[in-house]
């Protein structure tokens, strides 16, 4: 029976590997836990053993391959070889999964399943983004047909109803057919696509371009020098989510030096690449295009915005929202943070900012009155043994709610990696479907955006979210111990507190929004 072997996950912010070395053979006997290749990540290299005992039936990727997790990278045949397996034979085709029989699960960072039919042909299938989605709806090609595609770039999105995400192909070629239409919505395991084993174009294939110029063509026209030269270029090594920092950064891969196996430019070489400091010249050449035009159109609802505002709307109906706003002096966080944020960038690898302080102190607030961690079911309430942290993440299509796990265990450093990992992986939709949904308290950040404060929409099933005002200075009348008062220059910020006044009394609001603000202003604990 054949098995298949995927690339392994060699930590929690690890979503890919580099196969240095195959060390067996198609053809080749394996027995169970013997070393069968041996791959590279940033942060550590590694033999990979064998799942099951058996014969290595197939190798889909060549040594050299950056591969993400999840993916499968060979083909295992249970049993004993065959007496001429010394001789490494032909890769058999690998089956198309049956439609009729439950589809099997494929994460979210896993590449397509292709079945490789007769003459090259690669057939690409709508993948399964959890155990409970089947299906999925295809919100943007990254290709159009005729179009070369390379073994891990993205391909097209797609949106499910737990997560958004990037699919890469699982081969080189040249995209052929495309079978599903932007906004059409596919079971998992259907045929989307069809991509041919050349890379090069056909006179027939070019007839089918809707103009002269593939998409690629078209937009290094009007981009600039240096995204015309990341379009051209093949010979940088670099996985989707570099690519896609560097195209919102409008930055040409092939000037980043990549420090990477193979060369290969890692998400770290990028951001130091953009945080760098540029000479006028270069930084004139990041600067975003020019906004476009208004212009009149009826779009329909993405399948994210959709979701979101049906989740909104019913929140809005069920819940009786109370919201009460409290001011907080961030003075002595924002000093400790200017003091210290260099230091801990360098420590720890991410930059510092306000979010780990505010969680931190959410949590303290948590432990001592669990009614807000709480949740409404029927005619009783439901007292969660964790603090499962969601942190609203904005995004250009839309809203994600990524949620920290058990963040009542995390010490400081631990919840502010794990926020900075999950927002960032949020914007470059590298979420796993499992870690969207389940959390019990939100916090959601509107301050980012200039604004003094919000009035948050519950995220259902929870009892309160707590929304984040913008961060700034204002004149405070300060009283010390003798009654004297005085002006002085503070930083404040004002949090609005949103909870279900089903569960919970303006008390135990009250009681918990002073709870946090006691925490914040007399900050005294270590963040390294």
């Amino acid at each position: 029976m054949p098995t298949d072997v995927i690339m392994p996950q060699m930590g929690e912010s690890i979503f890919e590997g580099t196969i240095t070395r195959w060390l067996k053979q198609p053809g080749e006997s394996v027995e169970k836990d013997e070393p069968l290749f041996e791959i590279s990540t940033d942060k550590v290299d590694a033999e990979i053993p064998s799942p099951i005992r058996g014969v290595l039936r197939e190798i889909k990727f060549p040594e050299g391959s950056t591969v993400q997790v999840n993916t499968v990278v060979a083909v295992l045949d249970g049993g004993s070889a065959k007496s001429d397996r010394q001789k490494p034979s032909a890769p058999a085709p690998v089956q198309q999964p049956s439609r009729k029989s439950p589809p099997p699960e494929v994460p979210a960072q896993a590449a397509p399943r292709a079945a490789e039919a007769h003459g090259g042909v690669t057939e690409v299938v709508m993948p399964q983004m959890g155990e409970s989605i089947f299906e999925g709806t295809i919100t943007r090609w990254l290709k159009q047909v005729g179009d070369s595609v390379q073994i891990d770039e993205p391909l097209f999105e797609i949106s499910t109803d737990k997560v958004d995400a990037e699919i890469p192909s699982h081969v080189n070629g040249t995209l052929t057919e495309i079978r599903a239409q932007e906004g059409e919505t596919v079971q998992v395991n259907t045929v989307v696509a069809v991509i041919g084993g050349s890379a090069s174009r056909s006179d027939e294939q070019k007839k089918v371009l809707p103009a002269t110029q593939t998409r690629e063509r078209r937009e290094a026209q009007s981009a600039p020098p240096q995204v015309a030269s990341q379009v051209t270029s093949q010979v940088v090594r670099s996985s989707p989510l570099v690519r896609r920092i560097a195209r919102e950064h409008h930055i040409d891969l092939a000037r980043v030096p990549g420090t990477g196996s193979f060369g290969r430019i890692t998400k770290d070489d990028i951001l130091q690449y953009i945080n760098a400091p540029a000479p006028p010249q270069a930084a004139a050449q990041r600067q975003p295009p020019a906004p476009q035009l208004l212009k009149d159109e009826l779009a329909p609802m993405t399948r994210m915005r959709a979701i979101i505002a049906e989740r909104m709307a019913e929140s809005k109906r069920t819940i009786p929202h109370a919201h009460t706003v409290y001011k907080v002096d961030m003075t002595r966080i924002a000093r400790l943070r200017d003091r210290e944020r260099a230091a801990f960038e360098q420590r720890h690898g991410f930059k510092l900012t306000y979010m780990p302080f505010i969680a931190a102190a959410t949590i303290d607030a948590l432990r001592r009155f669990p009614i807000l961690n709480a949740s409404l079911e029927e005619s009783s309430i439901r007292y969660h043994g964790h603090i499962h942290l969601g942190i609203a993440v904005a995004l250009e299509w839309g809203l994600i709610v990524p949620v920290v796990r058990e963040a009542e265990s995390r010490d400081f450093v631990a919840l502010a990696r794990a926020i900075n990992d999950l927002a960032g992986r949020a914007r470059a939709k590298k979420l796993m479907p499992d870690e969207v949904g389940g959390s019990t308290f939100t916090l959601t950040n509107p301050g980012v955006f200039g604004g003094e404060f919000g009035t948050p929409i519950i995220n259902q099933p929870e009892a309160a979210i707590l929304a984040i005002g913008g961060l700034r200075k204002e004149p405070v009348v300060l009283t010390d111990a003798e009654g004297n008062d005085t002006i002085a220059i503070r930083s404040v910020q004002y949090y609005c507190l949103g909870f279900d006044h089903r569960l919970i009394d303006g008390a135990d609001s009250g009681k918990f929004m002073l709870e946090l603000q006691r925490t914040l202003e007399n900050w005294n604990r270590p963040i390294s």
